[in-house]
């Protein structure tokens, strides 16, 4: 089945009830038990939802995995896979990674004794030398955010499968559409489901998708105990988005290439982070890995004057001033003081993250709009 109908079809059936063709909205918090002591799929919604059911099929069919495990928020199934591991247990991380994750792993699970260390991935082989017999998992992003760094998966995969650690892949900025870690010898895939997956800018949400059973278990045990999982209303809303996830990440891509372009070629623009240009770093990977180069973009302006990025991001006009990414509309962010401001001024400096860097993502509006609201922004300067 080709991505588009599974977008559309994978683990969704009709309703058993009615024949509903889109699942309903199962909003109730209990179900009644016919037998006393007998087992039932459905007993308490924290367990278990008929429309959260849905949806978790749909993502693992997306991802190509058996599972699909829903969480309240991306944080929150990050928040999961952490609760894997123990005291002393040591996890490897790309050194360029949502301030989110970052802010998880340094302010919460280390002083709970679980190591954390952040490392360049741009060459796989060099996390190698990070590994000792305490490491139980590498944590990836790719494409990274914000520097759109491209990280070799199959490459870490073999490192990982090697020393029998666990791999997780952070595939939020790609999407399933665009990149399918756990073909590539992922472990754990992780969705912000918020972006892309939701598209609308109307749901937080995560998941995980894996395949093996065991961890699969483990992490459905984690759902149910600490209980942080998303409602029907939200389930209903990202199924819905879904159907048209294969029709908006080919205009995201679309239109991220163009945009890319014109700031590219703009004299006020000092550097333009997208992996679809040639001379990107690991371009020739991102070309192996991914099905296209997606909306997000990241640039920087020349002089790194924070005035001047204050009269862009608030001059633009269909650009919204916003956190988040991966709605249908088009989003600017300032990494340093919005989504990075928990990671120190040194170290956002180290992988390239200025003051002056605007993250964008690109919507499905009209091209020529997108271009005509940056001209006029970069105008202003």
């Amino acid at each position: 089945m080709k991505f588009g109908t599974k977008a559309i079809h994978a683990g969704i059936e009709p309703d058993p009830s009615t024949g509903a063709i889109m699942t309903p909205i199962y909003q109730t918090s209990t179900y009644i038990q016919h037998t006393l002591g007998g087992h039932q799929e459905y007993a308490y919604a924290r367990s278990q939802n008929p429309t959260r059911t849905a949806l978790q099929n749909n993502l693992a069919a997306l991802e190509n995995g058996k599972h699909g495990i829903c969480f309240s928020s991306g944080v929150a199934a990050i928040d999961a896979v952490i609760k894997l591991f123990n005291p002393g247990d040591e996890i490897i991380s790309t050194n360029d990674l949502y301030g989110g994750t970052y802010r998880l792993f340094t302010q919460v699970y280390e002083r709970y004794g679980i190591k954390f260390k952040f490392v360049s991935m741009l060459e796989a082989e060099g996390i190698a030398a990070h590994i000792t017999d305490k490491t139980k998992m590498i944590w990836v992003e790719t494409p990274t955010n914000p520097m759109m760094n491209i990280i070799d998966i199959a490459a870490v995969a073999k490192l990982s499968t090697g020393n029998k650690i666990i791999l997780a892949v952070d595939n939020t900025f790609a999407s399933p559409y665009l990149q399918n870690p756990l073909d590539l010898g992922a472990d754990i895939v992780m969705h912000s489901v918020t972006k892309y997956l939701g598209g609308h800018s109307d749901v937080v949400m995560g998941a995980l998708v894996v395949n093996d059973d065991e961890l699969a278990q483990k992490l459905a045990f984690i759902q149910n105990s600490c209980g942080a999982i998303p409602g029907p209303q939200d389930c209903f809303l990202v199924i819905r988005g879904i159907k048209t996830l294969h029709l908006r990440m080919e205009r995201h891509s679309q239109n991220g290439k163009t945009i890319a372009a014109y700031l590219k070629n703009h004299p006020k623009v000092e550097k333009v982070y997208w992996p679809g240009f040639e001379d990107h770093p690991n371009h020739e990977i991102a070309k192996k890995q991914m099905r296209d180069y997606g909306g997000m973009i990241s640039f920087s302006l020349v002089g790194n004057m924070e005035s001047d990025v204050k009269k862009v991001m608030e001059n633009f006009q269909i650009f919204a001033l916003a956190e988040s990414l991966g709605g249908v509309e088009s989003l600017c962010g300032h990494p340093a003081s919005m989504t990075h401001a928990s990671i120190p001024r040194e170290e956002r400096e180290k992988v390239g993250l200025v003051d002056s860097l605007i993250r964008l993502s690109v919507g499905v509006e009209d091209a020529e709009d997108l271009k005509n609201d940056l001209a006029q922004a970069l105008g202003k300067i």
